[in-house]
This record gives C-alpha cells, structure tokens and sequence, in this order.
C-alpha cells in the first residue's frame, strides 16, 4: 500500500489527508490550520474524494505527517486498494432530500475498507437518494439510499475515463448489513478474478456480470415500506 504524498512539477510536495468521508470537528479544523501554518504548507486544495491535499515545501512534510494522527486524521492510502470513501450529507439530520443514513454509513466503510488491497484502485460512493450527488454510478461500487435502511447498489462504474462506464445494479432495496456482505463477496471476487492493474469495470467486460454477482441468499432484501412520495417524484 502506497502513501498519497506526491513530489510537484515545482518540487513542493503534496500530501492528501483523509479524514472521515471529508467530516471535520472544528477542533480538528483549527488543528489543521495551525499544523499547517507551522509546517509552512502554501495551499491546502479540497478534492473530488472529498479529502485535503496540503502542498508545502518538503522540508515540512516530515513533520506534517507524523502529527497528523494526533488530530484524527492521516495521509490517505495510495495505489491499488480501497480508497477514501465518498458520501454526501444525506441524514435525517442534514439533508432534507435525504431518505437514508448515506453519511453514517460512508463513514463506516471508510473506517472498515479504506487501504485494503485489490488488483486496481477501488472507489466507493455512498448516496443519500437517487439524485445521488456522490456520483454512485461512476464508482467501482455505489451504493444509493431507497429508504431509511434500505440501499441499491451498482458495481462496475469508471468514471476517470475518456469513455465513462456506468456501473450495474446487481441489488436493489437490500439491507444495511447486506451491503457490507456484499461488498466483502465483491472485493473477494475481484482479488480472485482481477488481472493486477485492471479495473472492476474491465474486469467485468472480460468475465461477465455474473462472475462478480452475489450468491443466492447472501443479501436480503429490506423489511420497509416503499419509497416515499418524494422518491417518487425523482423517479418520475
């Protein structure tokens, strides 16, 4: 497993700092900046998987590194395995589009995955509806909220390509504990089946869908009501 501290065109460093699906305490905010003040870090840019790179002289990034674990957070693993986990604000206590606990649940799988190693890079996306903000569908797996503890899930999607995939859906409206069943079988699969430098998506060209597709039996489908008339309405 690689590190993401990364040597610039102009010779600074850059190092990507994770923290919980792109989450932060204001303390661990105010940590940040003033780690970074004496470190002499020059820029600190947001990225699209919702974590930080912080760009410096390399003479401070020694330093930044080992003290970012005392703040909760630490430089975000590199190469092929698991990545920073990307999740929208979707909660019953944040977005009022939300139908399901899309944040809580990125964030555990996240802590759960993240640095793992598989054959290619492996991306997750976690919404919180269908309009799915997270880009779902672009993800080596995406998982969509239907309902409070009820989830879609899609696998195969490459975003970061001159010719887009998007991913299929290979469960509909399953259980919280079933998605983390299957992305264990999907990961599994992709170990056993992946070619090293392939991508799930060209994995799955090559093999076919079945190859990747979950056991009879393994996922359930939630016990809820059907989606609500806000659902609804985005469906239409």
């Amino acid at each position: 497993m690689g590190e993401g501290i990364f040597r610039q065109k102009n010779g600074m460093v850059a190092i990507d700092i994770v923290a919980s699906c792109g989450v932060m305490t204001p303390d661990q905010l105010l940590g940040l900046a003033r780690l970074s003040e004496e470190c002499g870090v020059f820029r600190i840019k947001l990225t699209s998987r919702q974590t930080m790179v912080a760009v410096l002289d390399g003479n401070g990034a020694g330093r930044l590194v080992k003290s970012l674990p005392g703040l909760g957070l630490k430089v975000s693993p590199y190469g092929n395995v698991v990545r920073a986990v990307k999740a929208c604000a979707g909660s019953s206590a944040l977005c009022p589009r939300s139908v399901g606990e899309a944040l809580e649940l990125g964030i555990e799988i996240q802590d759960k995955y993240i640095g793992m190693e598989v054959p290619k890079d492996f991306k997750i996306a976690v919404a919180g509806c269908i309009r799915g903000c997270t880009d779902p569908y672009c993800a080596d797996m995406g998982i969509v909220a239907t309902g409070r503890e009820v989830f879609d899930v899609a696998v195969g999607g490459f975003g970061g390509s001159s010719k887009p995939i998007h991913g299929e859906v290979v469960a509909r409206r399953i259980s919280r504990d079933s998605v983390f069943l299957l992305i264990d079988h999907v990961l599994d699969r992709f170990r056993a089946l992946g070619e090293p430098g392939e991508k799930l998506g060209r994995a799955i060209a090559r093999l076919g869908l079945e190859s990747f597709l979950p056991p009879a039996g393994l996922v359930k489908e939630a016990l809820q009501a059907p989606p609500d008339d806000f659902v609804k309405f985005l469906e239409n």
